[in-house]
């Protein structure tokens, strides 16, 4: 079987979103860590490759250069189509680097025109007039407007865009999506004439994405969130459906979570009003050099062995705030990732064989750590968080790995639960 689409993730969370994505459009999805190189590897038989980067936030020429890297790669693994996924908010900065990334990746494809979609409506996240929404919010009046490393105070993603690139961008309303495939590659035809080379188009459900990507299909770059992707996948002829590996049940299992997003807080909450065993790490005291790895493997090894453990450096925005004022921002979230880095490689070395991770850096931070550099998607538990299946040093690895915002609020509980605890 022919690799039949490739795909570039801005970070870890994403890049397993939108391979889950993929494997619902009945792809068989492989996901691989890291920019790549000659002695990366896919699993047998797949139809769309993914490769997960970190490069949301990193100075935008790295940004370009590992994106550049990952798509040299899956041309020659035989993708002649790229899709560069992005986060459903957005997240970004004027200077980039959605923006420069896509540039880059249109002009060594030899691309003129390409289609934008953050969309995602099972997570809430429509577009309507080119202005970005959660739920019933603008994403500016949301509680995702708070990210810890690009606040989104601006919902209108033309004018984001185009603070992003020298190039124009336009916009397809939801008026000619509903109209339908003939209309869309109508007006990206008549955008690309016009000199246009970023088109944002509105959806609001499932079956506009499916438009889109039907309408999408020939272009060499598409860019956008997971929903897109699933409506591209979903163009491309079947094969059959994809086999779907099992929901792990065997093995400890222990939640390691970084992000400070609303939906994460309330996952941790939910978690620790289950009565499950949940420990808060103090970041400015691993910052001061008091060994609190130390202290959380002390922990750990005093509960009980049969139930899921919930290790956390997540914070309220007020908390997260005096954090950052006191380390700098950069320092904050590298104390972070190292601390969870490296717990997930005790953690393994212990014997955890479920590991749930919720953060998009903090998930990066983890498979480097474990040395993980490619995986199986599997089923999901939510929309956009499959189990992925991995071997390490230790042993196999059944690994979920959570954009912060995603999944329902009991996700650690359920995800985690043996079918003798669901049956209950």
């Amino acid at each position: 079987m022919t690799l039949r689409i490739g795909c570039t993730a801005d970070d870890f969370t994403g890049g397993t979103d939108v391979a889950a994505a993929f494997r619902r459009a009945g792809l068989r999805t492989a996901l691989v860590f890291g920019a790549p190189d000659d002695t990366t590897t896919l699993p047998a038989d797949c139809d769309a490759a993914v490769v997960a980067l970190k490069s949301r936030s990193t100075p935008a020429d790295e940004a370009v250069a590992d994106s550049l890297t990952a798509q040299r790669w899956l041309r020659a693994k035989g993708a002649a189509q790229l899709y560069f996924k992005y986060c459903s908010t957005f997240d970004s900065t004027p200077q980039g680097n959605i923006g420069p990334v896509t540039d880059a990746l249109m002009d060594a494809a030899g691309a003129a025109v390409t289609l934008h979609c953050p969309a995602s409506p099972p997570n809430g996240r429509t577009v309507y007039q080119g202005h970005l929404f959660v739920h019933d919010q603008l994403l500016s009046d949301s509680p995702l407007r708070h990210h810890p490393l690009n606040p989104m105070k601006d919902s209108a993603l033309v004018r984001l865009l185009s603070a992003q690139t020298r190039h124009p961008v336009g916009l397809v309303d939801w008026a000619t999506v509903r109209r339908g495939v003939e209309a869309v590659r109508e007006a990206i035809t008549a955008h690309r004439q016009a000199g246009v080379r970023h088109v944002v188009a509105d959806a609001l459900t499932d079956e506009d994405l499916a438009v889109l990507g039907a309408a999408t299909l020939e272009l060499p770059v598409v860019a956008g969130a997971a929903g897109l992707a699933e409506g591209l996948g979903h163009a491309y002829p079947a094969t059959g459906p994809a086999a779907a590996e099992p929901v792990p049940s065997q093995g400890r299992a222990a939640v390691l979570a970084g992000s400070c997003s609303a939906r994460t807080l309330e996952q941790i909450a939910q978690f620790y009003a289950a009565g499950l065993p949940s420990l808060h790490l103090d970041v400015l005291a691993a910052a001061s050099g008091r060994d609190v790895t130390g202290e959380a493997l002390a922990w750990y090894d005093a509960q009980d062995a049969a139930l899921p453990v919930l290790i956390y450096a997540s914070a309220s925005p007020e908390e997260l705030s005096a954090v950052q004022a006191q380390l700098g921002v950069t320092e904050a979230a590298a104390q972070v990732e190292e601390l969870l880095g490296a717990l997930a490689s005790q953690l393994v070395e212990r014997g955890v064989r479920r590991l749930l991770v919720a953060g998009g850096e903090t998930s990066g931070a983890v498979t480097t750590a474990l040395g993980v550099r490619a995986v199986l998607v599997g089923e999901e538990a939510d929309p956009g968080v499959p189990w992925t299946y991995a071997t390490t040093e230790h042993g196999d690895l059944a690994l979920m790995l959570k954009s912060g915002n995603f999944g329902a609020p009991d996700l650690f509980t359920r995800a985690l639960a043996t079918p003798a605890e669901e049956a209950k």
